[in-house]
């Protein structure tokens, strides 16, 4: 079977790529593929993409789920809510944060859920939902569920940091977060994703769509995480160094 595996996307609008050049480009990718005779699309979106339609990263995903859909043409939409495992950006970042700053905050109470799933369950559960010829939308969700509080004291306790975990406004944290763009350089995270992640937006109740447990990864990795920022920017812009220097 001829599949196109599409895993393309942007975190957040920049000067160099936006939410809507990626949809146009995305949906150009779609109509070649059926063109050219691909049998089946494996599309990578997000968890509750239909869900947050005032948010441009949910309303993009959204978009481009209605288009594959009517496109008259096989397809697995594959719905993740965080990823992490080789090159992760959110586990790492969060661990660098508690290596270097004399306190974490949380947005609000820090009391939303998160069911991060590994970078190689996913990948196996996109390759396997290749193989169904019908058309399906998965929610891919990890064997494990944390509040975002619990998820930073499970770093900083793993890591061996130990640092209050402080809940502050969204705005607040917002504009700290801005103050730390200017030191690395990138975005650390979005009103968006703020919003996003305080709705529980990236939680899910679906099965277990992979058995890598992120308390054991964290244990695994603990003497490397957080040791480098992980560059979301530099990343998009430098085509030629691994993720491991960027």
């Amino acid at each position: 079977m001829q599949v196109l595996y599409n895993t393309y996307w942007v975190r957040f609008n920049h000067k160099l790529f936006t939410f809507d050049q990626a949809v146009r480009n995305t949906n150009a990718l779609f109509a070649a593929a059926k063109e050219a005779g691909v049998e089946k699309i494996v599309h990578v979106s997000i968890l509750h993409a239909d869900k947050a339609d005032d948010l441009g990263y949910y309303k993009g995903k959204h978009e481009l789920e209605s288009y594959l859909k009517a496109l008259d043409i096989p397809y697995s939409i594959v719905r993740p809510g965080v990823l992490f495992g080789r090159g992760d950006i959110l586990v790492n970042n969060i661990a660098w944060t508690l290596r270097r700053l004399p306190f974490f905050g949380t947005f609000g109470s820090g009391n939303y859920k998160l069911r991060p799933i590994h970078v190689d369950d996913m990948a196996t559960l996109m390759i396997n939902s290749a193989s169904n010829s019908e058309s399906q939308t998965l929610d891919a969700v990890g064997p494990e569920s944390y509040t975002y509080r619990e998820l930073v004291k499970l770093i900083g306790t793993t890591v061996g940091v130990s640092k209050p975990i402080i809940p502050v406004p969204p705005t607040l944290g917002y504009l700290v977060s801005k103050l730390v763009n200017r030191a690395v350089d990138d975005v650390v995270i979005t009103r968006e994703e703020i919003s996003g992640l305080m709705r529980g937006v990236l939680d899910s109740d679906a099965p277990d769509a992979g058995a890598t447990k992120l308390s054991e990864y964290i244990k695994q990795h603990k003497h490397i995480l957080g040791c480098r920022y992980a560059n979301e920017i530099k990343r998009r812009t430098d085509r030629y160094s691994p993720y491991e220097k960027i």
